[in-house]
C-alpha cells in the first residue's frame, strides 16, 4: 500500500510517498500558489506526478496550517487566508477521484512522531511546534484527536500559566487576544522577550543562544524565563491530558540545552509535585508534517 502525504504551506508545498513500512518512495517540493484555484491544481499535479513515477496509486492525506470545521466542512483558522471558507477536501477528492483526509500540520507531526518518530509506540502523543508561532497536536493510538470543535490541541492560544504580575497584559497575539502562550514560548517569543530586556533587535532565537554561550548574562535570564514559562505550558498540558510523551519539533526543539533542564522544573507545576513525562526531540525534523500527512491513513 502507498500512502501520499501532503504539506500545504504558506510558502511551499511538499509531498512525499511512503511505501507500507514508511520507507520513502518519492519527495518534491514546490512554491505554494497564493491562490485556492491554483493551490487545488498545483496538488493534484504533484499527486499525479507521484504516482506516474511511481506507477501506483496511494492514499492522500493532507496537512494544512488550520482545520476543516465539522459544522460547515469549510477551511478555518489557516494562516494561509486563501483556503479559509473553501471545502479543500471535498474540492480535492473532486479531482483527484477518491477520498483524502486533511488535517492540521500540528496533528500530522503529532501523528508521524506517535507511529514510528520519537514517542514510537506511546499511547498518547502531545506534540509541539515551537517556531516562529506555536501550535500543538494530539495523537491517541496512533490517530489524531481532532476533538468536536476540530480544534484539539489549540493550546498554544490559550492564556500563559500561572501568570506573572510583569508578564500580564504584556503581549498581543494574532489571534485577538493577550498573553497566549505563543507570545511567550515560541521562537518569535523568546526573541521578543531578549530585545526587550536587553535593548537590542536580534531576529532569530540562534542568536540569543549564541549570547548565552559567550556568557551574556541577558540572554541566560531571558533563557531561564524561557524555560519556566515552557514548564508552566507543558505542565499545564500534563495536568490536564497526562500524554505518555511530549515531542518537540520547530526551529527552538532544536535547542539542546531544553531537554536536560525541564524535567525538574515541570515537577515545580504539575500536580503532586511528581512527573516523569518524557519530553523528547522529534526524529523526523521538517519532514515529520508531510510524513504525519501520509500516515492520516493509519495501518488499520
Amino acid at each position: 500500500m502507498m500512502r501520499i502525504g501532503v504539506d500545504l504551506g504558506g510558502t511551499k508545498i511538499e509531498l512525499v510517498a511512503l511505501g507500507d513500512s514508511g520507507s520513502e518512495l518519492f519527495r518534491k517540493r514546490i512554491a505554494t500558489p497564493r491562490d485556492y484555484q491554483a493551490t487545488l491544481e498545483a496538488i493534484c499535479a504533484l499527486v499525479d506526478e507521484a504516482e506516474t513515477q511511481l506507477e501506483m496509486t496511494g492514499t492522500v492525506g493532507i496537512g494544512i496550517p488550520g482545520v476543516i470545521s465539522p459544522f460547515s466542512g469549510l477551511v478555518k483558522n489557516a494562516n494561509s487566508i486563501w483556503l479559509n471558507g473553501h471545502p479543500l477536501d471535498r474540492d480535492l477528492e473532486q479531482r483527484l477521484g477518491r477520498k483524502v483526509r486533511v488535517a492540521n500540520d500540528a496533528n500530522c507531526f503529532a501523528v508521524s512522531e506517535a507511529l514510528d518518530g520519537a514517542a514510537a509506540g506511546k499511547e498518547v502523543v502531545f506534540g509541539v511546534i515551537i517556531g516562529t508561532g506555536c501550535g500543538a497536536g494530539i495523537a491517541i493510538n496512533g490517530k489524531v484527536h481532532q476533538g468536536g470543535n476540530g480544534i484539539g490541541g489549540e493550546w498554544g492560544h490559550n492564556p500563559l500559566p500561572w501568570i506573572r504580575a510583569e508578564e500580564f497584559n504584556s503581549t498581543e497575539c494574532f489571534c485577538g487576544k493577550h498573553d497566549c502562550i505563543e507570545t511567550f514560548i515560541s521562537g518569535t517569543g523568546f526573541v521578543r522577550d531578549y530585545n526587550q530586556a536587553a535593548g537590542t533587535q536580534l531576529s532569530s532565537g540562534a542568536e540569543v543562544m549564541a549570547l548565552l554561550e559567550q556568557g551574556d548574562a541577558e540572554a541566560g535570564a531571558a533563557f531561564e524565563r524561557y524555560l519556566d514559562r515552557l514548564a508552566r505550558s507543558l505542565a499545564h498540558v500534563i495536568n490536564l491530558l497526562d500524554p505518555d510523551a511530549i515531542v518537540l519539533g520547530g526551529g527552538m526543539s532544536n535547542v539542546q540545552a531544553i531537554y536536560p533542564a525541564l524535567p525538574e522544573r515541570l515537577k515545580r507545576y504539575v500536580v503532586g509535585g511528581e512527573c516523569r513525562t518524557p519530553v523528547l526531540a522529534n526524529h523526523y525534523g521538517c519532514s515529520s508534517g508531510v510524513r504525519g500527512a501520509a500516515w492520516l491513513w493509519g495501518r488499520d
